[in-house]
């Protein structure tokens, strides 16, 4: 793992001492067991390497390849290693200590800008081709590591990081206005649609899934492949698709304990990272090695205000996959102290940029500490399942089987799943047509949705935000559009690269703590398999989710791997947590209301009356959401202070 950055003057201007010094020592907060630049003329490269793996230990980065005339550096971990060995016809007594980077470079040399088509795994590269005079550069499918660039008609620089790119003479950090726009209209936990853009005018990210060139000062960025599979895959019987995932599931699990140092994984009381543990423990047990696991627990004094079919503290749940698998050492934290508003600063410095998870920031940050503490190299987590191993909730199952008038179908399949679940037939109809025919929803009381805007209407206006969304079919609310959940996922995988904001957060996370958060979930073999099958594998027999609980027989317990009745929630106590602090945080709240610059991006109005309750003291019982839109903005006006 490594932080990367480079300079290349394209009017063939030397890259100065300086200059290289400048965005070396950027990186310098982050710890580092090896650093090194390599530098030649008008183009500089570098690299502060962590070490995860053991081919890491020797790698040098950045590396020259004179022969070649080829120079790469890199922040990567590849898990397809022997079939690229395969592809490459690399000789076995090479394989062994061939760098991951140098495997990068092999691929390049073979096919080109195609070799991104072999690539598994997660990475961010550069590649200076001498004789072409030109660089080649991507990131991952997912965004698992980031990398910034700034272009003008004299320079071009890239990092791992924002910060090293402002230390560069003529890059003033300006804000970028549009980004800001998208991250205020969107309601959810997606902070942009565009993936190219970041909240710095002029400088910009390579998105997820995307390849760049740089060839005579022009630059060309594209998508270079897809999550969705060529063609659907056809078994003969259920027990077909059961082992064929698994075999996916394995390999993917197995690719990501690639490291010299401890495996650990954040593990909760359902099915995706119990799943991800599981097999991962399995693994480990043959070589005499223990999975260390990390469960987030709310504090001792927390009182339970949520309903019955919801799960705040689920140690007991954990505590049941644990004692079923075996090969685990099993902790839990409640990070007594820590609040989402003690946390802002910090985040800020971590992300370089707003963020919405706040209710979930003081253990997120937690879990990485807590893992370095105990010299793990890899952190597993199952943070995509929901979209792919996990994947096919009833309600939409069975809509689409009414559409498309199988109604024998649905009958029998409904009639399994109200006996699985006691659940009443009358009360689940109305979800059904709801989720099939929108325009009945009106015949049906409907739950309260989180829509409330807090951008300012004309700033939105202005940069036509509403607009946009359209485009990318999402609602005024900043939600999806649709309510088909079929078409939802397939924008999430498609069009708008929902990872960026999570992995972005991952990466930075990963670089200040030492150590690789990964998850086997979204592996591109995993997505594009679970892509690949016919919706009937995944509601099946009066079980939703039905591939991932049949395909864990062995591998969790029954009270884990069939309830489909309670699931857990995680950080229902995150308000409860600042209550010590929530002086602090309204007198801030309302100061917000007097920032001149703030109130030209966010509605004044709104914010008063989100002041206006908060004021009236903590409460579970409010709109919590309301609450988050508020930290929102006192995170934004944060944010808007740098620039001062």
């Amino acid at each position: 793992m490594s932080a990367i950055v480079g300079i290349y003057h394209l009017n063939k201007k030397k890259v100065s001492c300086e200059e290289r010094t400048q965005m070396m020592d950027a990186l310098s907060e982050y710890p580092a067991d090896k650093t090194n630049i390599w530098h030649k003329d008008h183009i500089f490269m570098g690299c502060h390497a962590q070490h995860i793996t053991e081919e890491s230990i020797s790698e040098i980065l950045p590396f020259y390849d004179a022969e070649r005339g080829l120079t790469i550096t890199a922040d990567a971990i590849i898990d397809n290693r022997d079939e690229l060995f395969e592809y490459l016809a690399i000789e076995k007594r090479n394989q062994k200590e061939m760098s991951d980077s140098q495997l990068i470079m092999h691929a390049y040399c073979k096919w080109g800008e195609a070799a991104l088509n072999y690539l598994i795994g997660d990475y961010a590269f550069v590649i200076w081709d001498e004789r072409k005079q030109k660089l080649f550069g991507a990131r991952d499918p997912s965004g698992y590591r980031t990398l910034y660039y700034y272009h003008s008609h004299t320079l071009f620089a890239f990092s791992t990081t924002i910060e090293p790119l402002l230390t560069l003479t003529g890059i003033k950090p300006e804000l970028n206005e549009q980004w800001l726009a998208e991250y205020l209209a969107i309601s959810g936990m997606i902070d942009t649609l565009d993936a190219r853009m970041t909240p710095y005018l002029k400088i910009e990210q390579i998105p997820p899934f995307h390849l760049f060139t740089l060839d005579k000062s022009k630059i060309k960025l594209e998508k270079y492949g897809s999550f969705h599979p060529k063609e659907r895959l056809k078994l003969r019987s259920n027990q077909e698709y059961i082992e064929a995932f698994q075999d996916v599931f394995h390999k993917a699990v197995n690719a990501k304990l690639r490291t010299f140092r401890g495996v650990g994984s954040q593990l909760s009381g359902g099915l995706d990272s119990g799943s991800v543990a599981s097999f991962a423990a399995r693994e480990l047990r043959e070589d005499s090695k223990s999975l260390h696991t990390f469960t987030y627990v709310p504090t001792s004094d927390f009182v339970d205000y949520t309903p019955s079919h919801l799960i705040p503290d689920e140690r007991d749940l954990v505590k049941k996959t644990v004692n079923y698998v075996g090969g685990m050492q099993d902790c839990y934290y409640n990070f007594m102290g820590r609040n989402s508003y003690s946390e802002i600063d910090h985040y800020l410095d971590v992300m370089e940029m707003p963020y919405k998870f706040l209710e979930n920031s003081f253990w997120l940050s937690g879990m990485f500490e807590q893992a370095h503490n105990l010299d793990l190299g890899v952190l597993l987590n199952g943070d995509r399942g929901n979209f792919t191993i996990s994947w096919g909730s009833s309600t939409p199952y069975f809509a689409m089987l009414i559409k498309k008038f199988r109604w024998i179908h649905f009958q029998r399949e409904f009639n399994q799943y109200c006996e699985r679940t006691r659940s009443s037939r009358s009360r689940l109809m109305p979800f059904i047509l709801k989720s099939g025919f929108p325009s009945l929803n009106q015949l049906f009381k409907k739950s309260s949705s989180a829509t409330q805007s807090i951008i300012n209407p004309n700033f939105a206006t202005d940069t036509k935000i509403f607009s946009k969304l359209k485009d990318y079919r999402f609602n005024r609310s900043g939600w999806f559009a649709t309510q088909n959940a079929y078409k939802q996922r397939k924008i999430l995988f498609e069009d708008i690269l929902p990872w960026n904001a999570g992995n972005t957060l991952d990466c930075k996370l990963s670089l200040r703590y030492r150590l690789w958060k990964r998850d086997p979930t979204n592996d591109l073999r995993v997505v594009r398999f679970c892509l690949s099958l016919p919706e009937d594998q995944y509601v099946q027999d009066g079980l939703d989710r039905a591939l991932v609980r049949k395909a864990t027989k062995q591998y969790l317990p029954d009270s884990i791997r069939l309830n489909q009745s309670t699931r857990g929630i995680q950080a229902a106590d995150w308000i409860q947590r600042m209550i010590p602090v929530w002086p602090a945080f309204v007198n801030e709240a309302k100061q917000l209301c007097k920032e001149t610059r703030l109130l030209e991006y966010i509605d004044g109005d709104t914010i008063a009356s989100f002041v206006k309750h908060a004021e009236k003291g903590p409460s579970q019982e409010y709109a919590r959401f309301e609450y988050s839109l508020l930290m929102r903005c006192l995170i934004v006006n944060r944010f808007l202070k740098k620039f001062n």
